[in-house]
């Protein structure tokens, strides 16, 4: 059985091969509850887990005027640069809460879970679709980073819709507009993130079996990349001049990192081994289809860890998170061919929720976003906002972590004012993430009569914290008062000497 339809043929609103003649627009259901249940599951306690690092960047970058964030990604982040300006007009309209923050993550995973039923019914059929749908939101991955302040669900979101617009193309590849929306796609899956675009290694495959009968596919789609690839070359250009102070920390892969990395794509061992046991299921269905899901699913992740072994590492699983949807569309599959029947299909659906319901429940948890434990932000901003006097000053440890004092700001009311001891140029001066701090910090006191100190870890003595040369210069002025240290933190209080 062939997968797409004669080349003048446009399938997009066929009729269900499963169920003869329908109507013959797609039933808004198909592709409406996916998209609402992961939306329900990805926002559920979606404020409650302490903003992560990366998040805390985000937030930071995402405040900045436009014209500043246009001059920090010439330093760094270029490939974030999209998603900054995305969340920057979109905390102007409804504020940089953590919730308001993560939301536009929780809707474009929404929208990826649309896509993937759209996908599964032009592949599979309709049942398929739905499954396939409902299926993703239960995934924890995807309810994971639809609650994180970061381009992974935007990036799921512009994989799973180029991947539409090119089963459009192919629908009718004699049409310039509909090659035309697949070049664009292809766009924003650059602009989200650049590693993305090895999803065309799944496109190129489908290309490959569909231009044996139609020879105006390969120029439709030769044209629509070239010409994605050409609007997306400043950023590549960009980001490349970047890759080694922002990725230097990854590792090269070991072998058993190609078996260690569905669990971490997924969230959970369990979870990850259920799809791909229905994914093989899947196997039996139509060739072209399955081949389509399985090169995009499984390539990208090969192709990343082969390159991975040169002189930088991108093996890294939140940058391939994007191969969930693909996952998803075939596992759908696998499970509308055993699960026959609407009660077989709910069960089988409320088994995987039930099973994978622990996983869920840790990632909302307070320190959710973080493998093992975290820093408590929160708890070290309620510190310092309850013994706050006015004309208070601080103190970070920037050498051993850059997101303490975005951490802590973040958390304080805006309205309460610490001036930073020793930060000489703060990162938005420098249009970049990190700050510059004095050089000579004994000339950078002012007399402050306190000083917070906020360092990494729980150190009995919180100067021991610091650099060699603040510490000395606050213990020529400064006793330690009283110290506080919640999770991952030590806050101290330092008061000057009489």
């Amino acid at each position: 059985m062939t997968l797409l339809a004669p080349p003048d043929q446009d399938t997009s609103d066929a009729p269900d091969p499963e169920k003869g003649t329908h109507h013959w627009v797609t039933p808004a259901g198909l592709w409406l509850w996916p998209s609402m249940i992961t939306l329900i599951v990805g926002t559920y306690r979606i404020g409650r887990p302490l903003m992560g690092r990366d998040e805390l960047t985000s937030w930071d970058v995402s405040g900045r005027t436009v014209g500043q964030v246009l001059a920090t990604v010439q330093h760094v982040d270029a490939v974030l640069g999209t998603y900054y300006l995305i969340l920057h007009f979109w905390r102007t309209l409804f504020g940089d809460s953590a919730t308001a923050l993560r939301l536009p993550s929780a809707l474009a995973m929404a929208g990826a879970a649309a896509c993937v039923a759209l996908i599964g019914r032009r592949l599979f059929g309709r049942r398929a679709g739905v499954a396939g749908g409902l299926l993703f939101a239960l995934i924890p991955g995807v309810s994971r980073f639809a609650h994180e302040a970061r381009p992974y669900g935007l990036v799921m979101l512009t994989v799973s819709l180029a991947a539409l617009l090119l089963l459009r193309a192919l629908d009718r590849p004699g049409s310039p507009w509909r090659w035309a929306a697949y070049a664009l796609g292809l766009v924003a899956v650059g602009l989200s993130h650049l590693i993305a675009l090895t999803c065309l290694t799944g496109h190129l495959a489908l290309v490959v079996m569909r231009g044996r009968r139609e020879r105006r596919v390969w120029l439709g789609f030769c044209l629509a990349v070239l010409a994605g690839a050409a609007c997306v070359c400043p950023v590549v250009m960009l980001g490349r001049t970047q890759t080694a102070r922002q990725i230097w920390w990854i590792a090269k892969p070991e072998a058993w990192g190609l078996l260690d990395i569905w669990s971490q794509l997924f969230y959970s061992g369990l979870c990850a081994g259920m799809v791909m046991l229905l994914a093989m299921v899947a196997c039996r269905e139509r060739r072209e289809a399955v081949v389509f899901c399985a090169v995009s699913a499984v390539a990208p992740v090969l192709l990343i860890w082969a390159l991975s072994h040169g002189h930088i590492s991108y093996f890294y699983f939140r940058y391939m998170l994007f191969t969930l949807p693909a996952f998803a569309v075939l596992a759908g599959a696998g499970l509308a061919a055993v699960a026959r029947s609407r009660p077989a299909l709910v069960s089988a659906l409320a088994a995987l929720a039930v099973v994978t319901a622990p996983d869920q429940q840790s990632l909302r948890e307070p320190f959710g976003h973080y493998w093992a434990g975290g820093p408590d932000f929160a708890a070290a901003a309620r510190t310092i906002e309850k013994y706050y006097v006015p004309g208070d000053a601080i103190v970070y440890n920037r050498t051993q972590e850059e997101a303490l004092s975005l951490g802590v700001a973040y958390y304080l009311p805006r309205d309460l004012r610490l001036r930073d001891v020793f930060l000489a140029e703060s990162p938005v001066d420098r249009d970049d993430l990190a700050a510059l701090q004095c050089p000579v910090p004994s000339a950078c006191l002012r007399g402050e009569k306190r000083i917070w100190l906020v360092v990494s870890g729980n150190e009995t003595d919180p100067l021991n914290g610091l650099p060699a040369d603040q510490a000395a210069a606050l213990r020529a002025h400064y006793r330690p008062y009283g110290a506080e240290r919640p999770s991952g933190l030590t806050v101290a209080l330092l008061v000057r000497a009489s």
